[in-house]
């Protein structure tokens, strides 16, 4: 164990013995017809948690639309209600993986719906707004406190947009505001550079600046951050309590950012863990500052705690000036870092969960806990295989957390999380050695495809409900389609470079619910970014120039003919040589018309493959290419509701594909690290697919992530949704 601090935690049980738990149900209610005789009322049962669920609303993005940039520069877009639109280009949601602006309507759909099945406690795990400033901290603070004057509570734990640093920066801003005439605005806070010298194409406003966590935490302290005369229970990791019994008026006291601080370091966390770290580093600890820790315990009725953890690390860097501890750029950003460094940085943070996992435990309290970050691998187990297949760095590897760290998560006694960031629905679990088992639930986005939000429900002390409700249905969503249309007219008519190839299908205007628009935008975001980023050439090509049903015939295929010769008979196959190197030729191969008979040949044994699964292979060929490489997409990121979203025929004919490929493809010959041209047609697609299918498989028969039960007892999730589609 490190030596002792004295600024850290010290902890005593706050209540003995356990609680005694009633089944957990969500709120409802019932008309009874009236008795005959009139009596007094049956008092009301007091809150427990007993009677409470948590929704879980993660990477919510807010962007505030109407929103005041208090600035005569540029106000917006003028609306027929007398407000103005401030908001972003279609072109950016388009290419972001996530929405900037409808966002700001489902977010109050997710409320009016979560408020409306009686749920009043909502936990917010970070990128509640999309970099903190202060345009969008004050609009997400109104609505928020709108809600709570209706009887909701709100608890918020930090992800890496809130704070994007974490001190202030006062040089940023968005260069794709939309205006009225359908082009970008550059929008920057007063000291950037583009301000300094007074571009005059540039607005400036201290609106767009990103606040650190001095301003988030003042402006959004009655969400969590500091406790309430009506919680039972509010402690950080730096807490002491007289006696070791709670106080409000301590704890008030305590919930200042002085109290709150801990030592960083370049390597590792200081204060009194310098020490034990430089002796197992072998050297002295470097740029060290003194660093800010929002993580929060409340049990805001008896009996439930819900643990904000603040897993932010910002470690500093080469930037770092001792003289200026408070510069952002001495700091790197947290996005990557996750869980990983919260092992070597914030060693106080892993010891308090450890402290409060073990007085959950004792005094029998449903612990509910979240923070921004994953704390296991979030790709259905699939990350080392998309690390094969995909170029590198795709699909956001980095940001999955090492296996150590999950372990070293799941010793601390901690068993149920919730995270985001990776604005995927997904489910996980690990036990270790030693029976300690963790249960990691992620939370979707509400400004991507699978919008949702989670409610949790404690059963009995051992089991957890967990139901995710989608977002299809969104009020208003589309009541800026009309500026969109401007942008769209505006792209088309410009002749520019940089406007022709930012323009975008306007179909997606044509969607009539949220589900179906978030649909959409994924399928572009997928053909606009996700397809250069993350795929290789030549299986970007076969992916976006194949339907399903020449993708299953390319399975079957059989043949000498090679990619060089595909130019010569090109009607058959929509591949090209276009990303091969040049190799040499194997002595005589046989003529390029060969390939026409085996295709047909390939073609029979589809068709059979098909039949064998009562599907008709000519019904393969409505599954477009980018429907194919959009469903794949939208697998990742929403798991078992991209599968409810396909349909049953889709579902079994993908894995029909699954199932065809060689047991053993021929390896791909190479020339440096390009395919060779002098591969057979289908040896690369048979070879890469078969392994882009099996990960496709592995996303789309995870663990349950719509509706399901957690078994902390018995160490298992289970599904509760008989309805449920899954490639298995």
């Amino acid at each position: 164990m490190p030596p002792t601090d004295p600024h850290r935690a010290r902890h005593l049980p706050f209540a003995a013995g356990a609680v005694a738990l009633a089944l957990l149900s969500a709120c409802s209610s019932s008309d009874d017809a009236p008795a005959p005789v009139q009596t007094a009322p049956a008092p009301t049962p007091p809150v427990t948690a007993a009677n409470t669920s948590v929704a879980f609303m993660t990477d919510v993005h807010f962007e505030n639309v109407y929103g005041d940039f208090k600035s005569g520069q540029f106000a917006g877009i003028p609306t027929k209600d007398g407000r103005n639109a401030t908001i972003r280009t279609m072109y950016a949601q388009l290419t972001s993986t996530r929405l900037f602006n409808e966002n700001y309507f489902a977010f109050r759909a997710a409320l009016d719906d979560a408020y409306a099945k009686g749920i009043r406690h909502v936990a917010l795990p970070g990128d509640y707004s999309d970099d903190a400033q202060p345009i969008n901290i004050d609009g997400i603070a109104d609505i928020l406190k709108e809600y709570q004057a209706k009887g909701m509570r709100f608890f918020i734990a930090p992800g890496n947009h809130d704070p994007n640093e974490p001190y202030d920066d006062m040089e940023a801003g968005k260069s794709d505001f939309l205006a009225k005439d359908g082009k970008e605005q550059k929008v920057y806070a007063t000291a950037n550079a583009a301000c300094k010298s007074r571009d005059p194409a540039v607005v400036c406003t201290d609106q767009l600046m990103e606040q650190g966590y001095e301003k988030l935490v003042a402006k959004l302290s009655d969400f969590g951050f500091t406790p309430s005369k009506a919680d039972v229970l509010w402690e950080t990791p730096f807490s002491k309590y007289t006696d070791g019994k709670y106080s409000y008026d301590q704890a008030l006291a305590q919930s200042g950012m002085k109290s709150r601080q801990y030592e960083i370091c370049a390597e590792g966390e200081g204060g009194a863990y310098k020490a034990a770290g430089e002796a197992k580093l072998g050297k002295s600890y470097t740029r060290c500052a003194r660093m800010f820790d929002a993580s929060y315990l409340v049990e805001p009725v008896k009996g439930l705690w819900l643990l904000a953890i603040d897993a932010n690390v910002y470690v500093p860097n080469a930037n770092f000036d001792p003289a200026s501890p408070q510069n952002f750029k001495g700091y790197d950003g947290a996005g990557n870092a996750g869980w990983n460094k919260v092992l070597t940085h914030k060693i106080h943070l892993m010891e308090w969960i450890k402290n409060v996992a073990s007085r959950a435990k004792a005094e029998g309290k449903q612990l509910m806990a979240f923070s921004h970050y994953p704390t296991m691998d979030f790709y259905a187990n699939q990350t080392d295989a998309m690390k094969a297949v995909f170029k590198p760095g795709a699909f956001q590897t980095a940001r999955v957390p090492e296996a150590a760290t999950t372990a070293a998560v799941a010793a601390t006694g901690l068993r149920l999380h919730v995270g985001g960031h990776m604005h995927f629905n997904g489910t996980n679990d690990y036990t270790d050695g030693s029976g300690n088992y963790l249960a990691n639930v992620q939370s979707p986005s509400l400004a991507v495809y699978g919008a949702a939000y989670k409610i949790l429900t404690y059963k009995d002390l051992d089991t957890v409900d967990v139901q995710t409700v989608p977002l299809n249905t969104v009020a208003n969503f589309n009541v800026l389609f009309p500026y969109y249309q401007v942008e769209n007219d505006y792209l088309k008519g410009s002749t520019a470079t940089a406007d022709v190839a930012k323009r975008w299908d306007r179909a997606v205007l044509d969607t009539r619910t949220y589900g179906e628009y978030t649909r959409y935008y994924f399928g572009e975001l997928s053909r606009l970014r996700f397809m250069d980023e993350y795929w290789p050439c030549e299986m970007k090509e076969a992916a976006m120039n194949l339907n399903a049903k020449q993708m299953l015939i390319l399975s079957q295929l059989q043949t000498k003919v090679t990619l060089a010769q595909l130019k010569d008979n090109p009607g058959v196959v929509p591949l090209t040589a276009n990303c091969t190197a040049a190799g040499a030729a194997a002595g005589a191969g046989v003529a390029a018309s060969q390939l026409t008979a085996d295709w047909a040949d390939a073609t029979a044994r589809a068709d059979k493959l098909a039949a064998a699964a009562g599907l008709k292979l000519d019904d393969f060929a409505q599954v477009s290419a980018y429907e194919f490489y959009g469903d794949f997409h939208r697998t990742v990121y929403a798991g078992e509701l991209a599968l409810r979203d396909m349909g049953a025929q889709r579902v079994a004919m993908y894995k029909v594909l699954m199932a065809a490929f060689p047991a053993s493809p021929a390896a791909v010959a190479r020339v440096g690290d390009k395919p060779s041209d002098q591969n057979p047609v289908g040896v690369p697609f048979q070879n890469q697919f078969k392994q882009v299918f099996a990960i496709f498989k592995g996303l789309g028969s995870a663990k349950p992530s719509d509706h399901f039960t957690v078994d902390l007892k018995g160490k298992k999730i289970s599904n509760a949704n008989g309805n449920g589609l899954s490639f298995n």
